[in-house]
């Protein structure tokens, strides 16, 4: 019996010996989605001892962050909240929403003074970029529902990146224009003259008051590939416990996670500390079921 004990605690030895981590391989767009990962990021380059080992990759693009996704060279990638249920339909339902992880970020932002009320739009050029993205569907959405039609009552005027809207409305007096943070907090910084005359969030939030299903204005999501969410569930698992760890962190000490987002050169130091309030970084998980 007591041979028999020293194998059986022989073999039980030598499985934990071979458990092997899992490479998981994360994906964030330069924004307040990667904001959100600093903490978690940091630990990681701090060899903080973890389960599993992560590899964090900051892009610029969404078709680089998709492609990517779509390559199987990214388990995990956060995305604007649109893109998701796209690629979900162009991946025969290969991916699956675990998490949202950015509420409202749009904002209208004015060179001038005119604008107070969504009604004060009417009649006007909004400068801005994401056509057919998030963007544009939050703004046609929260015009019509204060009966302003969209087509025909406002001139969009379309730019290919937020960076583009943001020369434009530094540039130009009397621009109005949307864009998401932290785009607008460095126009506040590089000219006295800009206003946020809007929050979109707060906006949205006027027209749910009386709807008795309220919904939120949801921009960034995380996704991850059906694959690797039945290979690796304790992966997944402890990923988002960690990533909602570090949301919390951010949120709760500005000063240091500005320095975090200036250190993974997402955005300056002086950009961060006044955006990160209004970025809206949130962690809400969703079921993979």
């Amino acid at each position: 019996m007591k041979k028999l004990s020293v194998v059986l605690i022989s073999i039980f030895l030598a499985g934990c010996a071979t458990t092997e981590k899992a490479d998981v391989n994360v994906v964030a767009l330069k924004g307040p989605t990667a904001m959100g990962m600093v903490n978690f990021m940091d630990r990681v380059d701090q060899n903080e001892q973890f389960d599993n080992n992560y590899n964090f990759n900051i892009v610029s693009s969404v078709d680089e962050a998709t492609t990517m996704l779509v390559k199987d060279e990214a388990d995990i990638v956060a995305l604007p909240a649109n893109l998701g249920s796209v690629l979900y339909n162009n991946t025969n339902g290969e991916i699956t929403a675990t998490a949202i992880n950015t509420l409202g970020v749009l904002y209208i932002l004015e060179n001038g003074n005119s604008i107070n009320t969504i009604e004060d739009l009417k009649g006007k050029t909004i400068v801005s970029s994401g056509k057919g993205a998030t963007p544009e569907m939050t703004l046609r959405y929260i015009l019509e529902e204060n009966g302003i039609d969209p087509d025909k009552d406002i001139n969009i005027e379309w730019k290919s990146e937020h960076a583009e809207v943001l020369a434009h409305l530094i540039a130009n007096e009397n621009t109005i224009a949307m864009m998401p943070e932290p785009f607008v907090t460095t126009a506040l910084q590089k000219d006295e003259n800009i206003t946020r005359a809007l929050d979109l969030t707060k906006e949205w939030d006027k027209i749910q008051a009386d709807n008795p299903e309220k919904s939120s204005l949801i921009t960034g999501i995380l996704v991850a590939r059906n694959d690797f969410i039945e290979n690796n569930p304790q992966a997944l698992d402890e990923f988002l416990t960690n990533y909602e760890q570090s949301v919390n962190f951010v949120n709760s000490d500005t000063e240091a996670s500005a320095k975090l987002v200036s250190d993974y050169n997402i955005v300056p130091f002086e950009t961060a500390i006044d955006a990160i309030p209004n970025c809206n970084i949130t962690f809400n998980r969703r079921s993979s079921t």
